[in-house]
């Protein structure tokens, strides 16, 4: 793992912080000064900046059911419960992958993994998120070719990927896009109004039974198979 890496899983910062932290000297490893960024830190090595020893948590792959009311980050300023009330206080540092609105709920992975996080988020990447969403009245289904043409939200072309009925009122909707609350106001603009929304499954992992507010451990397999996606 790359020098900049390692300080930034050890909570130092963003890669980019972390960077202007080794070429400012303030790095040194085992005693001595490093502001080589290409430097490796082995398992043994004392890592330190401004002379205070960092390490590495080791790593670790959680997926939540996140209730309505609850806010996808660490701390909000307005005092609101977070996710990461969920869990135990002494569980690593972690952050979520992506978000959830407030009043959403569902699947939301939070890893220490920069890596997986990034393969999971950046746009090129298009992952599949699908959604269980409960509209205010019956679906017109004549609608549902407006929304996977796409329309134009903030100046950029929102579109559904897939749109399939359960009940006359409930949607399964597919998305490889991550505009704010962008399920929302593509229902809006063709006129309905969202009563619940639940994300159910991200790639190939799904929510599953696990109940609302609760937390697993991502297995050995599923973990691969999101490092394996596409």
């Amino acid at each position: 793992m790359r020098l900049n890496r390692f300080l930034a899983a050890a909570g130092v910062g963003s890669r980019r912080h972390c960077d202007a932290v080794i070429a400012a000297g303030r790095v040194t490893i085992n005693g001595r000064l490093c502001t080589d960024f290409s430097a490796q830190p082995a398992d043994r090595d004392h890592v330190k900046v401004d002379g205070k020893l960092v390490q590495v948590d080791r790593t670790m792959h959680v997926v939540i059911n996140k209730p309505a009311g609850f806010v996808s980050a660490k701390r909000d300023p307005h005092a609101r419960n977070t996710i990461f009330h969920l869990l135990p206080s002494k569980f690593p540092r972690l952050f979520n992958v992506g978000r959830l609105d407030t009043q959403s709920e569902g699947l939301l992975i939070l890893t220490n993994d920069g890596e997986l996080a990034q393969r999971l988020t950046h746009p090129r990447f298009k992952i599949a998120k699908e959604y269980e969403v409960t509209l205010d009245r019956q679906w017109d289904a004549t609608l549902a070719s407006k929304l996977t043409k796409g329309i134009f939200l903030d100046g950029k072309q929102a579109r559904v990927e897939q749109l399939r009925s359960i009940t006359p009122t409930r949607l399964r909707v597919v998305l490889r896009q991550g505009m704010n609350r962008q399920i929302r106001r593509m229902f809006e603009s063709v006129g309905y109004k969202v009563k619940r929304l639940a994300r159910i499954r991200i790639g190939n992992l799904r929510l599953g039974d696990l109940p609302l507010g609760h937390w697993r451990p991502l297995s050995k397999s599923e973990i691969a198979s999101l490092h394996r996606m596409p």
